[in-house]
């Protein structure tokens, strides 16, 4: 069975600021075990895909082929997108420098799982529904009421519907229920699946999908090509609204280390990596710094320190980076560069 991995890689270096800037988004940080998230994402899956396929910016491109080299890893192909239209174009991209009878395994690069037999066994599985002309998406049992992720109603593999962040309360329910999974953002179908459901579903973006990627020379889309294609996630253009969907459940070890909490939260669990810093003195204040942080009397504080930055967030607040990185970029632009 042939199976492409699909790795998705975009971002503007937002959530993560200072470690993370335009130039070098969170994917690309060699912070764990001196590899990025981005070789992770390629190791772990190279145990099953045959090849892979990157869809990104020019920008990114290098650094991710950069990277990949020192893994000793060949990216197949890589498709160069001048603007982000969001998750939906960029698979139909890939599905169309795929062979129709391809089985794209589609994964963001910016996830730390752990590549057990949990996993292996849910890949496996999703590519059989694959195989069935099926467009399979993957559910994490939830851990706790997590109101940063999506959610998947679920009877077994048969989707029941899709759900947005939700709020705390709406959370527990969802987690009480039992019946309610994480939506990991990874998917798998063939190309060919994908497309056709597309074309029901969104025909305008197929078409103008079409039309960009005949234009493609070497990889690269037509910027005025690029902005005609209607932007919208996969989510809402295909698979909210398709009958062809399944969910495979998820017992995998899965984090999506897309904030500071997340971050400090997997630093504590892997101390042997050395990304936290449990700061003495003080209560629940971590740092995520090159040098020795030193405090006292402080509480619930997340210290991040850059050779040209330090930002200080509440714990388990730290979106609040986001008001943060806005003020620096209208006032201080080429620290977000």
């Amino acid at each position: 069975m042939q199976i492409t991995n699909v790795i998705l890689s975009g971002g503007s270096g937002t959530r993560l600021w200072p470690l993370s800037r335009h130039s070098r988004p969170k994917q690309f940080l060699q912070l764990f075990e001196n590899r990025s998230l981005f070789q992770h994402t390629m190791q772990r899956n190279a145990a099953f895909a045959q090849d892979f396929i990157l869809v990104t910016n020019a920008q990114q491109a290098v650094m991710a082929n950069a990277q990949a080299e020192e893994l000793q890893i060949t990216i197949a192909q890589t498709l160069i997108e001048p603007v982000g239209r969001n998750t939906a174009p960029a698979i139909a991209l890939a599905c169309l420098a795929s062979h129709p009878d391809t089985i794209l395994f589609i994964t963001p690069s910016d996830q730390m799982i752990v590549a057990d037999d949990l996993y292996r066994k849910a890949i496996e599985r999703a590519a059989t529904l694959a195989a069935q002309d099926y467009l399979v998406t993957f559910g994490i049992q939830p851990q706790h009421p997590d109101t940063g992720f999506g959610y998947i109603q679920a009877d077994g593999e048969n989707v029941s519907r899709f759900t947005e962040k939700p709020d705390l309360e709406t959370a527990k329910s969802f987690l009480e229920a039992g019946n309610y999974y994480w939506n990991s953002g990874m998917f798998c179908f063939k190309a060919s699946a994908f497309l056709a459901e597309l074309e029901i579903h969104h025909p305008e973006m197929l078409a103008a999908c079409k039309t960009a990627f005949a234009a493609t020379v070497d990889g690269e889309i037509p910027l005025e090509l690029m902005q005609a294609i209607p932007a919208d996630s996969i989510d809402y253009a295909v698979m909210e609204q398709s009958d062809k969907v399944k969910v495979v459940p998820s017992e995998f070890h899965w984090t999506d280390l897309g904030s500071f909490d997340a971050l400090v939260t997997y630093g504590l669990e892997h101390p042997e990596q050395h990304i936290v810093q449990v700061v003495e003195g003080c209560e629940q204040v971590y740092a995520i710094s090159d040098q020795p942080v030193f405090a006292s009397g402080l509480k619930n504080t997340i210290i991040v320190q850059t050779s040209d930055a330090t930002l200080m967030l509440p714990l388990n607040e730290s979106s609040r980076v986001k008001a943060v990185y806005n003020k620096v970029k209208a006032d201080q632009p080429d620290l977000t560069k």
